[in-house]
């Protein structure tokens, strides 16, 4: 399969890539390249990346961000933000790989542990990865036979708690959650939202 992965040069990306590297193609794209670059708050940038990578199988996007703040700390342009890139991105990831993705392919995106168990100063992150979930499952039904459309929720990656002095016990090997990822390409599923912490490496 080609695949392409949003986000290649990421802890996940980075992971994606080499887990899937081996059985197929892979393409990477990310807000600096190396190989193709994409803005995803940027509907034209997504429009132009899938016209540079040609004809795919499946699509993963482990890109966008959102703001983590306290309550009282987060503005209108932190909610803008937010919605924006991590959201609004990843649904226009899918809207224009109707046309980029060969019938049958998938696309997966990224929500987070935090749309069902959220923590002060999640707030804008929490909206964003319940939206996303709920996105999911939604475009699921009405895409069914075209396209399948997933996402992976991962808990604490664990390499990022050791880069934030935290016990890496707490979270998920990022090699556990790229497995996840390739659940969501290599399985006939669709409208699922798979949680890394249960996908076996």
């Amino acid at each position: 399969m080609r695949i392409l992965v949003i986000g290649a040069t990421g802890l996940l990306g980075a992971e994606i890539v080499k887990c899937l590297s081996a059985d197929h193609e892979v393409i990477g794209a990310s807000r600096k390249g190396p190989a193709l670059t994409v803005d995803i708050s940027d509907k034209a940038s997504i429009a132009a990346m899938y016209r540079q990578a040609g004809a795919l199988d499946a699509v993963i996007c482990v890109a966008g961000a959102a703001k983590f703040a306290p309550f009282d700390a987060l503005a209108d342009e932190d909610f803008a933000f937010s919605l924006a890139n991590k959201l609004m991105g990843q649904i226009n990831v899918v809207r224009c790989a109707r046309e980029a993705v060969q019938p049958g392919g998938s696309v997966t995106l990224t929500s987070g542990i935090l749309a069902q168990h959220p923590m002060p100063g999640s707030a804008a992150v929490s909206v964003v990865n319940a939206g996303v979930d709920a996105f999911v499952r939604a475009a699921a039904l009405e895409l069914a036979g075209r396209l399948r459309v997933n996402a992976v929720s991962p808990g604490w990656v664990a390499e990022t708690l050791q880069r934030m002095g935290r016990d890496p016990a707490e979270g998920v090997p990022a090699a556990t959650v790229a497995q996840a990822f390739r659940k969501c390409v290599v399985e006939d599923i669709t409208g699922q939202v798979v949680s890394a912490a249960s996908t076996p490496q």
